[in-house]
C-alpha cells in the first residue's frame, strides 16, 4: 500500500492546469448567447471555469453535489478560546448522522448528500454509511503550547482526504464541498491564515461561535503566538502539523483529490479558507477547481479569499460551517453551467446580432 507521502506525491503530479482551449470556447460561446455581453455577470465567469475543469465546452451540468464534513477536536480549546465545550463536536455528528443540522437541509435542498469524516474527534464514534471513521488522533494537542500535531499525522490526515475524493468520484459525485466541524477550529483557521497571508493576528482574529471581548483578547493573543513560531521556510505540512487541525489537513486533501480527479471543489467558510491556503501553497494550480461558496463573516475568511483570488458567489453574514454556504451555492454553479450549455445563441434564435 502506498504511503501518505506516496499518495499525496501521486496527487500532486496528477493536477493540471485549467484547460485554456476550452475556457476560451467558453468566453466565445458566452459571447453568442441571446443576451448583452457579461449581463450575467460572475454565472458567466463559473461556466469558464466549468469548461476549464472539465475540458470541454459546453460543460455538463453538475447533478451530484456531496458535502464531505470534516470533523476533529482542538486541543487549544483548554486555553480559553471558546466557551462551547468539546463534547459540542460530538454531539453534532451524530446530529448530521441524523439528518438534523443545517447543511443536511441545505445540502437537501440542492439535491446533494452529507457525508461526514470523523478525523479528529476526541470521542469513538460508529461507523456508517454517513459517517466514516478515518481517525488519526482523538484530537490535537493544545497548538498555544507547540505543534497541534505531528509531521507523520499531518500527512496521513492530508492522505485520507485524498482518498475521500478518490472514493466520492468513484461513487459518482461530480462535485465536491467542503464541510466541517470541530469546536476550537476558529482559532487554527486563524493561526494559518495569520502565517500563510502575513496577516497580523488582531486583523483576522473573528469571534467564532461568539465570544466577550476577554476571550477574543485571548485568542489573538494566542493566534499571534502561534503563528510567530513556524519559521518562514516551513513547507505546508509543516505549517499544518504547527497550528492547523485534522479537519483542515483533511479538507487539504479533499481539495487536492477533486483537483487532481477534475471535479468542482465547492468551498465553504473560513475553516476551508484557511485549508485552502495551505493546498494553494502544495499545489497553486489546484485552486482553479474551486469555487467560494460563499464569504463568511469570520474577518480572516476575507483575508483567504482575497490571496486566493476567490469571490464568493453569496455574500449573506453567514457564520454557521459546517458547510451550509457551499451547499447554498451548488444551485448557482449548476444554473452557470445549464446557461451557457442550453441557452440558444442569437444565430440558433434566428435573431441578427
Amino acid at each position: 500500500m502506498d504511503t501518505s507521502e506516496d499518495l499525496l506525491a501521486e496527487t500532486l503530479g496528477s493536477i493540471r492546469p485549467l484547460d485554456v482551449e476550452a475556457m476560451h470556447a467558453a468566453r466565445a460561446r458566452q459571447s453568442q448567447l441571446t443576451k448583452p455581453p457579461g449581463s450575467l455577470g460572475v454565472l458567466e465567469e463559473v461556466s469558464v471555469t466549468l469548461s476549464g475543469i472539465q475540458r470541454r465546452c459546453p460543460p455538463r451540468v453538475p447533478e451530484e453535489l456531496v458535502v464531505a464534513v470534516f470533523a476533529a477536536d482542538h486541543g487549544v480549546v483548554a486555553s480559553g478560546v471558546t466557551p462551547w465545550p468539546q463534547a459540542v463536536t460530538t454531539g453534532m455528528v451524530e446530529n448530521f448522522r441524523a439528518g438534523g443540522a443545517a447543511v443536511n437541509v441545505l445540502a437537501a435542498e440542492a439535491g446533494g448528500d452529507v457525508v461526514v469524516v470523523d478525523i479528529g474527534v476526541a470521542s469513538d464514534l460508529k461507523e456508517d454509511e454517513v459517517v466514516w471513521v478515518r481517525k488519526i488522533r482523538p484530537g490535537t494537542a493544545d497548538l498555544s503550547r507547540g505543534p497541534a500535531m505531528s509531521r507523520t499525522e499531518a500527512h496521513d490526515a492530508v492522505a485520507v482526504g485524498i482518498q475521500v475524493a478518490r472514493d466520492l468520484v468513484a461513487r459518482g459525485y461530480d462535485a465536491l464541498a467542503t464541510g466541517d466541524m470541530g469546536i476550537g477550529n476558529t482559532t487554527a483557521s486563524a493561526c494559518l491564515i495569520s502565517f500563510l497571508t502575513g496577516r497580523p493576528a488582531d486583523e483576522i482574529t473573528g469571534r467564532g461561535t461568539g465570544i466577550d471581548d476577554d476571550m477574543l483578547a485571548r485568542k489573538t493573543r494566542i493566534v499571534a503566538e502561534a503563528a510567530a513560531r513556524i519559521p518562514g521556510d516551513a513547507d505546508a505540512i509543516d505549517v499544518l502539523a504547527e497550528v492547523g487541525g485534522l479537519e483542515h489537513a483533511g479538507l487539504v486533501g479533499l481539495i487536492l483529490g477533486g483537483a487532481a480527479a477534475r471535479v468542482p471543489v465547492v468551498l465553504d467558510g473560513v475553516i476551508a479558507g484557511a485549508a485552502a491556503l495551505v493546498a494553494q501553497r502544495m499545489a497553486p494550480d489546484a485552486i482553479g477547481y474551486c469555487f467560494a461558496g460563499h464569504r463568511s463573516v469570520e474577518p480572516g475568511h476575507r483575508a483567504a479569499l482575497d490571496q486566493l483570488g476567490l469571490r464568493p458567489l453569496v455574500d449573506l453574514d453567514l457564520r454557521l460551517g459546517e458547510g451550509s454556504g457551499a451547499a447554498l451555492a451548488f444551485p448557482l454553479i449548476r444554473s452557470a453551467a445549464a446557461v451557457l450549455r442550453h441557452m440558444a445563441t442569437f444565430e440558433s434564435a434566428g435573431i441578427d446580432a
